[in-house]
């Protein structure tokens, strides 16, 4: 993968990184995790999928994150769904294949339904989540947790996944409570491919399971991933992802 990002400029809000591949519809948007960015492990291995098979494809890093311009902590829940509609504006032609991993599936999801309700059902061709975290907001803090982001403006934890912090903010938590999805019927009904590791000891694979309940699509599979963790960023994990991504782009 070119190593070198394009960006895309934009009146009032910070400039985006992005990577592009044109090629065969429908295009297939990545949207990674929480502080997480477009050169990760499972970004990177479906682009180059994408270049080899003449597949067009479209990766970003939300403002704030990796490349792009702006501040992290200044970032909610809807400026990154609206970084994703620009980006999907700017450089996706036709129906698209969004494939949202973690916190990025909670915003597949968003961009979805705002696709839907914009273009018509016809612009989504199909969905894939990777531990797909939708409310997180809601299931993945304590009481106590919740109560230290609301009184102090922001909630600062250790992670695995990087040598800096997590850090949720006030701002953040609160466009994340006024846009759950998992107690009410989510209008969506393109095919849906969610993969889920068994181990994730962070998204639980129940998550998965209440979203498939959820969505309005009849064509929704759920697929559980003996002995993989939230990342699923093992060989095996990452054919499995390719080869999901593959047979939705080409039944389409």
């Amino acid at each position: 993968m070119d190593a070198v990002p394009e960006y895309l400029e934009r009146s009032g809000r910070p400039r985006l990184a992005y990577r592009h591949t044109p090629g065969a519809g429908p295009a297939i948007v990545f949207l990674p995790g929480y502080m997480s960015d477009m050169a990760g492990g499972k970004a990177t291995a479906l682009f180059d999928w994408a270049v080899a098979e003449g597949h067009a494809c479209l990766l970003l890093d939300y403002a704030g994150c990796g490349l792009s311009d702006g501040l992290f902590a200044d970032q909610t829940l809807l400026d990154w769904r609206g970084d994703v509609l620009d980006m999907i504006d700017a450089k996706a032609e036709g129906p698209v294949v969004i494939v949202g991993s973690s916190m990025g599936g909670w915003l597949m999801l968003l961009t979805a339904l705002a696709l839907v309700q914009r273009d018509g059902s016809a612009r989504v061709a199909g969905l894939v989540g990777i531990a797909a975290a939708p409310d997180f907001t809601d299931w993945g803090f304590t009481s106590e947790e919740k109560a230290i982001i609301l009184a102090e403006g922001a909630l600062v934890e250790e992670t695995p996944y990087s040598d800096q912090p997590y850090v949720t903010t006030r701002g953040f938590f609160q466009s994340g409570e006024a846009n759950r999805l998992l107690d009410a019927e989510i209008p969506l009904t393109c095919p849906v491919r969610l993969l889920h590791g068994q181990e994730d000891g962070d998204v639980p694979p129940e998550i998965s399971l209440r979203l498939s309940k959820a969505l309005a699509s009849a064509n929704v599979q759920v697929t559980l991933v003996k002995g993989g963790d939230h990342r699923l960023s093992r060989d095996t994990d990452i054919a499995l992802l390719i080869d999901t991504v593959a047979r939705l782009a080409t039944q389409i």
